[in-house]
C-alpha cells in the first residue's frame, strides 16, 4: 500500500509570507504605542485608578474647607461612584493618619462628619468682591464747562482738552472663611475600669461615636497630666474600630481628657489596681465612650 506524500509549503514561500506579517505587527505596535498612543479625554472620576480617586477627595474635602459648600462637595463626591462615600473618607483619613498628613487628614475626616451631619444653617459660600477698573493708556475727551458770567461764543466744534484717564481701584473687602467642625459637642457616656491580664497594664481605651451611633475616625483627643500633655487620634488601628484609640498610663499618675472644645472633660483618671484570681496584683485600665448628642 503505498503513501502519498504530504506537499510541504517550500521555506522560501514561508519566509515570503512571515517577513510581511512581521513587519507589519511591529509598525503597527510603533505606531499606536509611540506615534500616536491611545489618548482618554473627559473621562469620569469613577474611571480613575483608587490612588487617584484619593487625590480627587482630598481635593474635595480642601475646597470644602475653605468654602463650606456641602452640596457642591457631595455632587463632587457622587462622581466618584463610591457605594459609601462616609465611609470611603473615613478610611482614607485613617490611612492619611497612618502617614502622618494630618491636616489633610483632619479635612477629609470633618467633610465625612459634615456628610453624617447634614447641611447646616451657616453652610454658605463665601461672598465676592468685583473690582472695577479703566484700562490705563486711553485718552478721554472732556468738554469745557460752560460759565454763565461769560456770553457764548458759537464755533463750529466745542473746544477738547486730552485728559489722563482715572484709574479707579478698590480694596477687596475681607471675607469669613468658614471653618468646618466635627459638628455637636462631644458627651461623655461611659467609663468603665479594664481589669484584664490579656491587656497592656494601664492602657487607656477610647471610643467615639457620632449622633447615630458609627465610629469616627480622625477626631483628636487631648490628654493632660501634671508633667505634660499629648495629643492622638482615632482611627490609627481600624482592626480595633474607626472611633477607637488608646494610651498608656503611668501608674500613680492622675489624668485628664477631653475632645474637643465644649466636650465633656473626664478627669481624675487614675490607673486602677487590679488583682488576679490567685491573688496577684497589676495595673489595670480605664475605657471612655464619647458620642455625640
Amino acid at each position: 500500500m503505498e503513501r502519498t506524500p504530504v506537499r510541504r509549503i517550500p521555506w522560501d514561500i514561508f519566509l515570503t509570507l512571515l517577513v510581511p506579517f512581521l513587519l507589519g505587527l511591529g509598525l503597527g505596535l510603533v505606531y499606536s504605542w509611540i506615534i500616536s498612543p491611545t489618548r482618554v479625554i473627559d473621562s469620569e472620576p469613577i474611571a480613575l485608578r483608587a490612588d487617584f480617586k484619593s487625590q480627587y477627595r482630598s481635593a474635595i474635602a480642601a475646597a470644602y474647607a475653605g468654602t463650606g459648600n456641602l452640596p457642591r462637595a457631595q455632587s463632587r463626591l457622587a462622581l466618584l461612584g463610591d457605594p459609601d462615600p462616609i465611609e470611603a473618607l473615613n478610611a482614607q483619613a485613617q490611612r492619611m493618619l497612618a502617614s502622618g498628613e494630618i491636616q489633610q487628614a483632619g479635612d477629609i475626616a470633618a467633610l465625612a462628619s459634615a456628610l453624617e451631619s447634614g447641611p447646616t444653617a451657616n453652610t454658605q459660600p463665601s461672598p465676592s468682591t468685583q473690582i472695577v477698573s479703566v484700562v490705563p493708556g486711553i485718552s478721554t475727551a472732556t468738554l469745557l464747562p460752560i460759565q454763565t458770567d461769560i456770553p457764548f461764543l458759537f464755533t463750529e466744534t466745542p473746544q477738547l482738552i486730552q485728559t489722563q484717564p482715572v484709574i479707579i481701584e478698590s480694596t477687596p473687602r475681607p471675607t469669613r472663611t468658614l471653618v468646618p467642625t466635627l459638628g455637636a459637642p462631644f458627651t461623655l457616656t461611659g467609663q468603665d475600669t479594664t481589669c484584664d491580664t490579656n491587656l497592656p497594664d494601664g492602657l487607656l481605651q477610647v471610643l467615639v461615636l457620632n449622633s447615630n451611633g458609627r465610629q469616627m475616625a480622625g477626631v483628636e483627643i487631648r490628654i493632660t497630666w501634671d508633667a505634660g500633655n499629648e495629643q492622638f487620634f482615632t482611627g490609627l488601628k481600624p482592626e480595633l474600630g474607626n472611633g477607637y484609640a488608646d494610651f498608656i498610663m503611668s501608674p500613680n499618675t492622675t489624668y485628664t481628657v477631653q475632645l474637643g472644645l465644649g466636650s465633656d472633660i473626664a478627669s481624675g483618671l487614675t490607673p486602677p489596681a487590679c488583682q488576679t484570681s490567685s491573688g496577684d496584683t497589676f495595673t489595670g485600665g480605664i475605657k471612655l465612650t464619647f458620642q455625640q448628642p
